[in-house]
C-alpha cells in the first residue's frame, strides 16, 4: 500500500546546497515510486533577505560572509558543481557571478503553489541562476521561468508587479524560523521529521523508507 508523505522543503533559488538536496531526495523518491505518495511543497527562505535589487560580486559577498579566499571559492564552487552533476544539475562556473535579492522569487513560488506547478518554477529559477547567471530577482527573468514552468506569462508578469503574496512569503519565513530553521535547506516531513543539508539520494531514502515505516 503506497504510504503518503508531505514534504515541505525549505529553501532559496540562490542556494547550491538547495539544488543537491532537491535532486537526492528526487532521487530518493524516485527509487521509491509505488512505496510513498509525495505531497511536496516548497517554502521561502532567504539567505540575505536585506540584499540591494542590484546584487552584490558573488565572491566579496562569500569573503564577507565567511572569509574565504578567491582559491578557498573556487575550490568549493568545483566541488558543488560535481556534487550537482551527480543528482543531473548543470551548474555553471561562475568566478564572477553575483548574489541576487530572491523575495519576488518567494512571492512567484507562492502563487505557483497554488495554481499548480511550483516544482517546474522552482527548477526553472534554479536552471536561471545556477546554469545561466540569470538575476532571479528580474521580473522577465521571473515571467520566463514561470513560462518554462508551464505557467500564464501574463498572470505571473502581474503577480511580480502587484507585490502580491508579499505577506504571505513574510508570514511563512518568520513561521519556518520559528520552528528552528535557520539553514538551508531543510526538509520536513510529515510535519514532524526534519533533515537538513544538501543529502545524497541514499541519506533520504534511508530516512523515508524509516518515516514511512513509523507512520504505518
Amino acid at each position: 500500500m503506497t504510504k503518503p508523505l508531505k514534504i515541505d522543503f525549505v529553501s532559496d533559488v540562490v542556494c547550491p546546497w538547495c539544488v543537491i538536496g532537491l535532486g537526492g531526495l528526487q532521487q530518493a523518491l524516485d527509487r521509491m515510486a509505488g512505496e510513498v505518495e509525495a505531497e511536496l511543497h516548497f517554502q521561502p527562505f532567504e539567505l540575505n533577505p536585506n540584499m540591494p535589487p542590484e546584487g552584490q560580486d558573488l565572491f566579496e559577498h562569500v569573503n564577507q560572509k565567511y572569509g574565504a579566499t578567491r582559491e578557498q571559492s573556487a575550490a568549493n564552487r568545483r566541488a558543488i558543481r560535481e556534487r550537482a552533476a551527480q543528482v543531473g544539475f548543470e551548474m555553471a562556473d561562475r568566478p564572477n557571478g553575483r548574489i541576487y535579492n530572491t523575495f519576488d522569487a518567494h512571492r512567484l513560488l507562492h502563487w505557483a503553489g497554488i495554481v499548480g506547478g511550483q516544482a517546474a518554477l522552482k527548477r526553472a529559477l534554479f536552471e536561471a541562476y545556477f546554469t545561466r547567471g540569470e538575476n532571479p530577482g528580474d521580473p522577465e527573468v521571473l515571467v520566463a521561468a514561470a513560462l518554462k514552468a508551464g505557467l500564464d506569462g501574463e498572470a505571473a508578469r502581474e503577480v511580480i508587479a502587484s507585490g502580491r503574496y508579499a505577506d504571505d512569503v513574510r508570514a511563512a519565513e518568520r513561521t519556518w524560523y520559528e520552528e528552528g530553521v535557520s539553514a538551508v535547506p531543510t526538509i520536513i516531513i510529515n510535519d514532524r521529521y526534519m533533515i537538513s543539508g544538501g543529502q545524497p539520494a541514499e541519506i533520504f531514502e534511508k530516512a523515508l523508507r524509516r518515516i514511512a515505516a513509523e507512520a504505518a
